[in-house]
Formats: structure tokens, sequence, C-alpha cells
């Protein structure tokens, strides 16, 4: 299924985190944050401003992103999490 965002928001994917340490120490799911990076898998249409023009996101579908370790709302898509969030919550888009 696809999930459509409407006007400002984005729909993001975790990229998973990684499951050892830098000195190879395996780290239980308990031990490990969630990860603050992801893909953006759909966008909406925009923020519309007061006289009914709407600005184009900054981000397009693919965009590998960085985002707060508490932004946007978690969801359960068909049988996946995915995260709903508004595009200023989004840091930086990474090469």
């Amino acid at each position: 299924m696809r999930v459509e965002p409407i006007g400002d928001k984005v729909v993001i994917k975790r990229i998973e985190a990684d499951s050892k340490t830098a000195g190879g120490l395996v780290l239980p799911d308990a031990a490990r944050d969630k990860p603050q990076q992801g893909r953006v898998l759909s966008v909406g249409d925009g923020v519309r401003l007061a006289n009914g023009d709407r600005v184009p996101h900054q981000v397009r579908e693919g965009d590998r992103v960085v985002f707060g370790r508490y932004a946007g709302a978690e969801v359960i898509v068909d049988n996946e999490e995915v995260l709903i969030m508004s595009e200023s919550e989004i840091l930086a888009v990474l090469d």
C-alpha cells in the first residue's frame, strides 16, 4: 500500500541501526537506539501559503535524511513501521 501524505508531511522509513559496536560487540535490540536516519518514501503537496499558493518540498522521494530523535509519528503500514512527519522536522539531506 502506498501512503500519500497531505500538505507539508513526508513519509520516511528508518534505516536500520548497526547491530555491532565499533569494537565488535553485538548489541541486543533493547540496547540499540532507534536510528535518526531514513529514506523518504513519499511527500505531500507542500505548504500552502496564505495567498493559496503552494511551496514545494525541498526533499524528494528516495532522499536519505536525518531527523530528530522524537520527530514524527510512528505508524504501521503493511506490517512495516514508517514515520510521518512535517518537512520542518527534517534536519538535513545526506548524499
